[in-house]
């Protein structure tokens, strides 16, 4: 089945020049603005091209916008490229701060026109398929990757997870460990079993031996009741240690000997009790240099450290920002109420721009800020408070259809493992032309 292609114009003369140009759609031709929308409710089309010049105002744009607006208000994710000869920068940023995906100026070039249109179906398939993968992971969002990156780390730890050993995850803060290390625990044949997180960073040092391996009636002042620690409340599933960097070296000793036995002493107790848990830790810290000042036992970073896997910083994953802001603002938008249904062109180009030091923690609590704050129906650079994207840039068609590219390329990358000949199918393009692709954007091809 063809994907349907909306165009837009009241032109007859142009209408069978792009009917007989877009061959490989189901081509749909709407001449005003009820048409438009009649088209849209009954075919769903992905992509639409619309002239902005429409009747009963073909020599304005007043109309043109009234239907860019009425299209995204019936299908949010359609992308709808703007094409309009009358003041084509001023229609240009206006469209684009609307939400249209693209702009064209007139006169059409259709082999122009023709790739912008693929591009767009291409962007459209890779977000369909991410919204798919969003509700099927339920509120693990960090999952969500498009690029080359992530996708060997979920790739590893797909294999990982079945395996009955234990993980060390090394990235900075806010990277997702924990939502990898639960990805882990539920892909593993532990899952019927319990998922216990602790950061051993946030509780203090005096009480960490008793949250680890709990404590006895009368161990201590306080101590009320006989209280399992967090490594047997994990019996039968598995233990997550988050900041494993900053437990002390007292405890240390208590874990490898957990490690080497299989068993728990409480504080105040004298009973070893055998408990079946496997332990994921975490770390934002060298912990190799830590093992060789002496800070971290050497012993018990290769216990806990079966198998060692570095989380990309958001910075290193290309595209993977924009993406799951997206998924962030469809998220918040539903949960708060907002009528926003998506990001600007400044905003995308913003976040592309971004460092993220504080990675995917620090790009959600902006994405949420800017729900609340955004007046409009799409979050703005500003609202993301981030500087905005130059408005030349905006419109700077190349550099724009080589962001789409990389993304587009990384994901069919990724989807294939690596291989080339299976992404340039998914793509839909030789293998020359992708080598050619992977050459020119310095890719790794």
């Amino acid at each position: 089945m063809r994907p349907v292609l909306l165009v837009v114009e009241d032109d007859p003369g142009l209408q069978r020049q792009l009917r007989w140009a877009y061959e490989g759609y189901e081509v749909v031709v709407a001449g005003d603005r009820q048409a438009a929308i009649d088209a849209v409710r009954a075919h769903a089309p992905a992509v639409v091209t619309l002239d902005l010049g429409l009747p009963p105002d073909p020599d304005g744009i007043a109309e043109g916008f009234a239907t860019l607006h009425a299209i995204l208000a019936a299908n949010p994710d359609t992308k709808v490229i703007v094409a309009s000869g009358h003041g084509a920068r001023e229609s240009a940023l206006r469209a684009i701060a609307d939400g249209a995906w693209d702009f064209y100026a007139k006169p059409i070039d259709i082999d122009a026109l023709g790739l912008i249109v693929s591009r767009a179906f291409h962007v459209h398939a890779l977000e369909a398929e991410n919204r798919r993968l969003a509700a099927t992971l339920a509120g693990a969002p960090g999952v969500l990757h498009a690029s080359p990156q992530m996708a060997a780390v979920v790739r590893q730890l797909g294999r990982i997870a079945p395996a009955d050993v234990s993980v060390m995850l090394l990235g900075a803060s806010g990277t997702g460990k924990e939502m990898l290390a639960r990805g882990i625990h539920d892909g593993s044949p532990r899952q019927a079993g319990g998922f216990v997180a602790i950061n051993c960073a946030a509780i203090p040092e005096p009480l960490l031996e008793s949250e680890l391996f709990g404590h006895e009636k009368g161990a201590f002042t306080g101590a009320v009741k006989t209280t399992p620690g967090k490594i047997e409340l994990a019996a039968g599933g598995t233990l997550f240690l988050d900041e494993i960097g900053d437990v002390p070296l007292a405890i240390q000793v208590k874990l490898l000997r957990f490690l080497q036995e299989r068993t728990v002493e409480r504080v105040g107790g004298r009973k070893a009790i055998p408990v079946d848990t496997r332990l994921v830790c975490a770390t934002h810290q060298d912990i190799d240099t830590m093992v060789v000042e002496g800070r971290f036992r050497e012993d018990l970073y290769y216990r806990l450290a079966e198998i060692v896997v570095r989380i990309p910083p958001l910075s290193e994953r290309t595209g993977d920002a924009v993406l799951l802001a997206s998924h962030f603002v469809q998220r918040y938008a539903a949960a708060l109420r907002r009528t926003v249904t998506g990001l600007s062109a400044d905003a995308r180009a913003a976040i592309d721009a971004h460092a993220w030091p504080g990675n995917v923690r620090e790009l959600e609590n902006r994405v949420k800020r800017a729900v609340i704050m955004a007046d409009g129906r799409h979050v703005t650079a500003a609202d993301l408070d981030l500087a905005a994207a130059d408005p030349d840039d905006a419109l700077d068609l190349r550099r724009a259809r080589e962001t789409v590219d990389r993304r587009v390329i990384g994901r069919a990358l990724a989807r294939s493992d690596g291989n080339v000949a299976g992404a340039s199918r998914l793509l839909g393009i030789s293998r020359p032309t992708l080598y050619d692709l992977l050459k020119s954007y310095d890719l790794g091809g």
